[in-house]
């Protein structure tokens, strides 16, 4: 296990990851690229819907993925909406497009944050995935949007890797979301001395107020320390704990359709937005599928 120190220094690499600047000592980015390798591994599920890929109308700082055809939401479906944050936090979120179009295929509104052209390069902000919120819920009410009326604008997910995963703590607090999804991430206590930027610290776990899902990369991972510690001092709504062996800090994420993760995503998100009671047997009950998995460490409370 990392000491604390080293934890908060990967804190601080992960705040500083996608602007290009050295690690830390004692993280390298051999442990940040760490990852499942992807011979054997398990393949991605995708949903029955074919997905589209497009910047977002009059936002082109957002990246959407969505089912192509719309025509069973409402009715006959519901499109809850997933908002994205990027490992490193990075602006960027081409790297990341098969593993949320595995989740979009399910039947999901997927934001993430896109580049745009000609501005300098940054990181991600808890504000830019707000705005994608905002977004769906003006597109939802847009005349003559192809979302007009379809969004499950009271179904809000936010989810991120790594750096990413920082920002899901931090928007969990706004009452839009209902749910969020940590991926090799976890917060710190508040430190004066740590690397600021007004990110979320352990203070925020006391103001989610939805079901909480925590997920890691097991031995290899760096921020699994940080993960379970999140885990335990969370009491007051559901949460999820996995960690899975040998994945290290980035797992399966790019791994064809998103791998592994993406299926995780897409249950935890199938459970408990759409009420898919199959999905959920992932992870609830006491023969649960990722509890009676040996690759995987689970923990969990307050889950049916």
């Amino acid at each position: 296990m990392l000491n604390n120190a080293l934890v908060a220094a990967s804190a601080a690499l992960l705040l500083v990851w996608g602007v290009g600047a050295a690690q830390p000592p004692g993280i390298t980015m051999e442990m940040i690229r760490s990852s499942l390798p992807v011979e054997g591994a398990p393949l991605a599920v995708p949903g029955s819907y074919e997905v589209v890929s497009e910047l977002a109308y009059e936002s082109p700082g957002h990246l959407v993925h969505r089912p192509a055809d719309l025509a069973a939401f409402p009715n006959d479906d519901v499109l809850p909406v997933v908002v994205w944050g990027n490992g490193g936090c990075a602006i960027n979120s081409t790297q990341y497009g098969e593993f949320l179009s595995t989740i979009a295929s399910h039947g999901f509104l997927v934001l993430a944050t896109a580049a745009i052209e000609g501005e300098e390069r940054r990181q991600s902000t808890p504000d830019d995935m707000r705005a994608a919120i905002d977004w769906a819920e003006a597109e939802n009410g847009r005349a003559g949007s192809p979302l007009e009326g379809k969004v499950a604008t009271d179904r809000v997910a936010v989810m991120g890797q790594s750096c990413g995963g920082f920002l899901s703590v931090t928007l969990g607090a706004d009452p839009r979301v209902g749910t969020i999804g940590v991926f090799n991430s976890g917060v710190q206590p508040p430190n004066p001395d740590g690397p600021g930027g007004g990110f979320a610290t352990t203070d925020a776990l006391a103001e989610l107020h939805g079901p909480v899902l925590l997920i890691n990369g097991a031995e290899r991972d760096f921020m699994t320390e940080t993960s379970h510690a999140n885990f335990e001092v969370i009491d007051h709504v559901p949460v999820f704990y996995g960690a899975r062996h040998g994945a290290g800090h980035t797992a399966t994420v790019f791994h064809p359709g998103g791998g592994e993760y993406a299926n995780v995503a897409s249950n935890w998100l199938r459970l408990h937005f759409k009420g898919d009671e199959e999905a959920g047997t992932m992870f609830t009950g006491p023969d649960c599928g990722l509890c009676t998995n040996e690759n995987w460490d689970t923990d969990s409370k307050g889950l049916d």
